[in-house]
């Protein structure tokens, strides 16, 4: 039964080593490409959700994942990488070796990742949340329309600054295809273009209109002590800067220390990604001025929903109409509504909620 909760979207992560993987049970390995039938109907299953990084964002996407499998007659195992593509890469390799009756993955680098994903998607079921590989052999992606979101996010910061000004991007890699929209979709919201999600501004050329520069897009390669030094590095160089925008989870926090240290809580908007608990916080107490929200959990719960049913025999395209999310089929993805969280939302946008209701139903959920 998937959680009343759920529409809002911590238990500490699993660590990667090879004791964790040791502890994945066996299971016979598939035949085809298609969805796999790898147990019988009511057989326990062992899945693997992997992350791209440790963050909060994932601690979320833990708790629905751990739901499903307890739903679902699952064990499901969560790796969060330290070492990026390279540990991942460690990880979905040794799985393959042991036997796992599915496999969900955010992707890193599509283009890098492709022999890596194919080669998973020959050997068992895998589907892709958060971040996508469209052009791979993966059966679905269960995630957020990124370039929508990064829409609501530009929408934000011209809410925020909307007298115009300098603005910086901050984000962990641009190979991922969800943080290449993401940005895409901010930029082109605050310069007012038609939106078009095939469109790409390079990294490294100002952007700009009458009223709004956007300077660059920092990216740190998920090292958070390189992502603030990112920051401190931004109000240093560029004493006009009006607004950061955080689009990785741990993003907005530490662009809200660099703004302390330097003192210019009143020059400098913060607007975010995500729902990390120092984000959350900092809306509260007026300091970052709001963030746009997936939904973690159920990119968690669905994927191992659908990894489960897969394994037993189940059509794929049934198990993805069952979902709480807008089913595209043409596309194999299920896609959850990017939301807006704010101190104080406007009672007109649909899309907007206020912070401490939504966290309060975050904590109930999570806790």
């Amino acid at each position: 039964m998937i959680p009343r909760f759920a529409r809002f979207s911590f238990r500490p992560y699993v660590v990667v080593t090879a004791l964790t993987l040791a502890m994945l049970s066996s299971c016979t390995k598939p035949e085809n490409s298609g969805g796999k039938s790898t147990v019988g109907k009511d057989d326990k299953v062992s899945l693997a959700f992997i992350t791209n990084v440790v963050a909060s964002f994932w601690e979320v996407a833990e708790k629905g994942a751990e739901a499903a499998g307890k739903d679902f007659n699952a064990d499901v195992k969560i790796f969060m990488p330290t070492d990026y593509a390279a540990e991942q890469k460690r990880i979905v390799e040794d799985l393959l070796i042991r036997g796992i009756d599915g496999i969900a993955i955010t992707v890193i680098d599509q283009e890098g990742q492709m022999d890596m994903l194919n080669s998973a998607a020959e050997q068992t079921n895998l589907v892709t949340h958060d971040s996508d590989a469209p052009e791979t052999n993966r059966l679905c992606y269960i995630g957020i329309d990124n370039y929508d979101a990064g829409l609501a996010c530009g929408e934000l910061v011209k809410q925020a600054i909307p007298e115009g000004g300098e603005i910086m991007l901050y984000v962990g890699n641009l190979d991922q295809i969800n943080a290449r929209l993401r940005r895409q979709g901010v930029i082109d919201a605050v310069l007012g273009r038609e939106p078009d999600s095939s469109r790409y501004d390079n990294p490294g050329e100002v952007v700009k209109n009458d009223k709004y520069t956007i300077l660059d897009t920092r990216t740190d390669g998920a090292d958070f002590a390189k992502a603030k030094a990112d920051a401190s590095d931004t109000i240093s160089k560029y004493p006009n800067l009006a607004c950061m925008v955080g689009l990785f989870a741990y993003n907005p926090p530490l662009c809200l220390q660099a703004v302390k240290d330097a003192e210019k809580l009143d020059q400098i908007k913060i607007v975010g990604f995500d729902e990390e608990g120092g984000t959350l916080q900092g809306i509260i107490d007026g300091e970052i001025f709001g963030t746009v929200v997936q939904n973690p959990y159920m990119y968690g719960y669905d994927s191992i929903r659908i990894l489960a049913g897969l394994a037993r025999g189940e059509d794929l395209k049934t198990l993805m109409k069952a979902t709480e999310g807008v089913l595209v089929e043409e596309d194999e993805t299920i896609l959850f509504p990017a939301r807006i969280i704010k101190k104080t939302p406007n009672p007109e946008a649909k899309n907007e909620f206020e912070v401490e209701t939504f966290w309060a139903r975050l904590k109930e959920l999570t806790e």
